[in-house]
């Protein structure tokens, strides 16, 4: 059944802004099955919560966060799975995204934090970045703006509707992420992925500031 769904997900996902493809929900895929066969919990959940975590993105269906579950939930049903099953996986899939750096995670059960951690270790390191930077050009996102600071952002509402620029979003996910990853598998992988994006933000500042006297 795993397979039926990963190829409708295949399809459905293939021609997507590239910050949230297919190549993403494989990536998301792979290093769930890596942890799990670490740290455990039920492999067909873990993969099956993989695979639909992103079925419909709140950043892409209008601010639903909701709706993914029960999205996730028709495409089981759909593939011929149980209703205890589907029902699992309605549960764990809109707990997944992050609301914002003051908004605390929901409790997930294990197989949860297998594929919440997998998904957040994927929006950090060099792969992160380049997320980044692809999701803020989709949005028309200026690269950085030294006069618009950070917000540590007290609701999911206010998460989804911020009005930005990409360097912004380190300071309010990528580098809150190393802290919230839960299982000890995820917390090894987000460590080296943490320290590469502050030399990549050094690195940054320092050309973005030699250009900026070049300019003046």
């Amino acid at each position: 059944m795993v397979h039926l769904v990963q190829s409708r997900v295949k399809a459905y996902f293939l021609d997507k802004e590239g910050s949230h493809d297919w190549f993403h929900i494989k990536r998301v895929l792979e290093l769930s099955r890596e942890i799990q066969a670490i740290e455990g919990g039920n492999k067909e959940l873990v993969e099956l919560c993989a695979l639909l975590h992103d079925v419909s993105d709140h950043k892409y269906n209008g601010g639903d966060y909701e709706l993914g579950g029960a999205v996730a939930r028709k495409w089981i049903i759909d593939a011929g799975g149980s209703n205890e099953l589907a029902n699992q996986v309605s549960l764990i899939v809109p707990k997944i995204s992050y609301k914002g750096a003051n908004v605390e995670d929901q409790e997930l059960s294990i197989e949860g934090q297998i594929v919440r951690d997998a998904d957040r270790l994927d929006a950090i390191g060099a792969i992160g970045i380049a997320r980044a930077f692809a999701y803020g050009g989709s949005k028309n996102r200026p690269l950085f703006n030294p006069d618009i600071k950070p917000i540590m952002h007290d609701s999911k509402e206010a998460y989804l509707n911020a009005k930005t620029h990409t360097v912004n979003h380190f300071y309010e996910k990528l580098l809150k992420i190393k802290d919230r990853i839960e299982t000890p598998s995820g917390k090894k992988i987000a460590k080296q992925r943490h320290e590469f994006m502050l030399s990549f933000l050094e690195q940054f500042y320092s050309e973005w500031n030699i250009r900026a006297s070049y300019d003046d």
